[in-house]
């Protein structure tokens, strides 16, 4: 038993040198005057060009010089929207992507992905639920007798924030209403749910004025994006990862003190066509949640664990589910050392 535990601990300490290893920059590696070999690494946003955080975080970094000064060469691509960014993450094209906190947790326990978080840029779930202000609604216990509407399945933050506020499911009228916010503006439901980064934009850049819940202000655990890499790919590139992670950080700072110039770097990437206040809006809502005491991208086992049980407890995740292994937090830490 004495050599099992040794073998562990020497394994945990090897992982622990190789990304804690220092990292100099770029002038101090460029002994021979010849410019240094990059280091090739993909990362694909989990969706089109916007001012999403992880995306910035990776955009700045890319334009402003911080990869290559952590001596790689990052290729930015962008998912469709159809889960392709998950399914070459694990053939390996991909080395890093971006999922909702939640869907890791479903994709882990069905089909069984070996897909893990490095760093949960979003505190706080990306989904809200918005009213009118002119319908009266203030509360959810003013739900009762409303059609609400979800976007493809009800999800298990809104059963969980009915039951916060102590009204039956069987009290409102669950209706599939899409991705349209327009749904609401022509009455069509009574209370909406939206991207809280995107969505509130549209509507008030439309003249509506709403009434916002977000589940985590009932204490419903609520979490958003995060950085996701593959089991293989963090077992074997542990410094890269590192890298990777130390210039996306960095680009998200470089963000929070240079709004406007990070907006306008968002723009090279999400087109002309773009409205610059409609990313300013995300960037600034996405920013707001994804502040700890700790830092950026910071997560920990207490977070995922109580994600999985609201999950769980709605029927959105199996039990048995070994949360643990679907986050690690040794990249994160390495950069922070």
């Amino acid at each position: 038993m004495k050599k099992i535990v040794a073998i562990v601990v020497l394994s945990l300490s090897l992982f622990a040198c190789a990304v804690r290893s220092p990292i100099p920059p770029m002038s101090e590696r460029n002994v021979g005057g010849a410019s240094p070999a990059l280091t090739p690494l993909t990362f694909m946003a989990g969706y089109k060009p916007q001012a999403n955080l992880p995306f910035v975080g990776a955009y700045v970094a890319k334009e402003k010089g911080f990869f290559q000064q952590q001596g790689l060469d990052v290729t930015i691509e962008h998912s469709a929207g159809r889960g392709e960014h998950v399914q070459l993450l694990t053939a390996g094209t991909v080395q890093v992507t971006t999922m909702d906190a939640a869907t890791l947790l479903q994709r882990r326990a069905d089909p069984g992905l070996p897909i893990v978080s490095i760093a949960l840029i979003g505190q706080r779930g990306q989904q809200a639920f918005a009213a009118l202000a002119e319908s009266g609604i203030k509360t959810p216990a003013d739900w009762r007798g409303k059609t609400v509407g979800y976007k493809g399945a009800p999800p298990p933050d809104l059963y969980a924030l009915l039951a916060a506020a102590n009204v039956d499911v069987n009290a409102v009228r669950l209706v599939n209403v899409g991705f349209d916010p327009r749904v609401l503006t022509e009455k069509q439901v009574d209370v909406y749910p939206l991207f809280k980064s995107n969505e509130p934009w549209l509507l008030k850049s439309w003249g509506y004025e709403i009434v916002l819940w977000d589940a985590a202000d009932y204490g419903v655990p609520t979490l958003g994006l995060a950085y996701v890499t593959s089991e293989a790919y963090l077992r074997d590139n542990a410094d890269l990862l590192a890298r990777f992670l130390r210039a996306a950080l960095q680009g998200i700072a470089y963000a929070q003190d240079n709004p406007d110039e990070a907006v306008q770097i968002v723009l090279r990437y999400a087109g002309p066509e773009t409205n610059p206040d409609h990313m300013r809006y995300m960037l600034q809502t996405e920013l707001r949640d994804a502040q700890t005491e700790q830092g950026v991208g910071w997560q920990s086992l207490a977070q995922w664990q109580a994600l999985a049980e609201m999950l769980i407890r709605h029927q959105a995740l199996p039990a048995g589910l070994d949360v643990a292994r679907a986050f690690d937090t040794r990249i994160w830490e390495a950069v922070h050392r």
